[in-house]
């Protein structure tokens, strides 16, 4: 991998990991067209995802300072629901993690045609949390996301550990559907995700100690450098606009992208 690559990848990954168009499915199409491996794709994932819950930190500070100043009274306040909240949504996401990573990293080697066909599963979720009509008759409007909300939205996260099926899609979308405000749950899914990649991070730094994987070793400095570079600035940017984006319900035009690249995507597979 050249450091242009890199950076090219970095910049994908920092725009589709907060956009709803899903940052694995672009990194392994990405992937596919430069001739990465699987497991080479895999690893750059886990270092630019780094660089994109570094620019979560930093555009979310004041919400996460809060949190902390408000863990920190020891007391049962809303910072303490909210932290517990979250800890809740990441259950499940890491029961995946824990008990079916090998399986789940087996779908990043599985072609194109699942990754287009969970693109269209994408916008499917989007065009319907973009028009209430869809589902207004099961929406229970409420100021805060409750616990029951926090463990759907989190399941939500958990099945979009697939190629192509965005997190931040079905986390938002989810959260739209259960009657949340619209700001909140973007800055929900948002936050949530932290944890989770940092675990998946420490274990995959746990296999290279062990001597389990070499393919690290196999990508460049520069292109490493540049690609975390990109991604973290591009992260900046796509965090504070998909912010903006949510609150002004614009999901539908992702939707639209989403059957675009899925159907695109798909043929590709087909003729190629």
């Amino acid at each position: 991998m050249s450091w242009i690559e890199g950076v090219v990848l970095g910049i994908i990954q920092g725009l589709t990991e907060f956009l709803p168009v899903s940052s694995s499915g672009h990194l392994a199409i990405a992937g596919a067209f430069f001739g990465m491996s699987g497991a080479e794709n895999l690893a750059f994932a886990v270092l630019v995802h780094i660089a994109t819950v570094l620019s979560t930190i930093i555009v979310l500070w004041g919400d996460i300072s809060g949190l902390f100043k408000g863990l920190f009274r020891f007391k049962w306040n809303d910072e303490t629901k909210m932290v517990s909240k979250l800890l809740l949504s990441m259950i499940p996401v890491g029961i995946v993690g824990l008990f079916f990573k090998d399986t789940v990293e087996k779908f990043f080697g599985s072609g194109l045609i699942l990754i287009g066909s969970m693109l269209l599963l994408t916008a499917v979720l989007l065009l319907i949390s973009s028009y209430p009509k869809f589902y207004a008759k099961f929406r229970r409007k409420d100021e805060e996301i409750s616990f029951r909300d926090a463990c759907i939205i989190g399941v939500a996260q958990a099945c979009a550990v697939m190629p192509g099926l965005s997190r931040s899609g079905a986390t938002i979308a989810t959260g739209i559907w259960l009657g949340n405000k619209k700001e909140k749950v973007a800055k929900f899914s948002f936050l949530m995700v932290i944890l989770p990649v940092l675990g998946e991070t420490l274990l995959d730094v746990m296999k290279v100690i062990k001597g389990d994987v070499s393919v690290f070793s196999s990508i460049a400095a520069p292109a490493m450098t540049g690609g975390f570079v990109a991604a973290f600035v591009s992260g900046l940017i796509a965090c504070k606009w998909m912010i903006g984006l949510v609150r002004k319900g614009k999901l539908n035009y992702f939707a639209y992208y989403c059957v675009a690249a899925g159907l695109f995507v798909i043929i590709y597979s087909l003729f190629n």
